[in-house]
């Protein structure tokens, strides 16, 4: 099994990125602006359509306001297996370690999918900045 890690700073503080993380239904909007083009919500599951045109099924596994970490599981989509996390972590001046991992089946979706966190990442860190500078 594939596991991916990617880590980014964010120069936002820990609170306002959990916060826009933590909104499950407003990926597009408020995280990663750009990387995924649409967020909808059926029941509980989350549909993600990324700019690529790639459209996922997206269960919420775990939501923990005091970790501020997410899990969720891709359960249709390219893989026979994917379990992921975002944490955010505190970089202890005001601006925020974000932290994304994925468990995923079969390996040979894993250079894909790491490029792709690379761009999420990427993603998350224009976006948020953006947001805390007014833009």
């Amino acid at each position: 099994m594939a596991c991916i890690r990617r880590e980014i700073v964010v120069g936002a503080r820990p609170e306002e990125v959990w916060d826009a993380l933590r909104d499950w239904g407003a990926l597009h909007e408020r995280l990663v602006r750009g990387f995924a083009a649409d967020t909808r919500l059926d029941g509980e599951d989350r549909i993600v359509t990324f700019a690529n045109g790639t459209v996922v099924r997206e269960i919420l596994v775990d939501r923990d306001d005091a970790a501020r970490r997410l899990a969720w599981s891709v359960v249709d989509g390219p893989y026979t297996h994917h379990n992921a996390s975002a944490q955010v972590l505190d970089e202890g001046d005001g601006t925020s370690r974000f932290v994304w991992i994925a468990d995923l089946l079969p390996d040979a979706a894993a250079p894909r999918t790491g490029d792709l966190m690379t761009e999420g990442v990427a993603a998350v860190k224009r976006t948020l900045e953006a947001a805390r500078a007014g833009a």
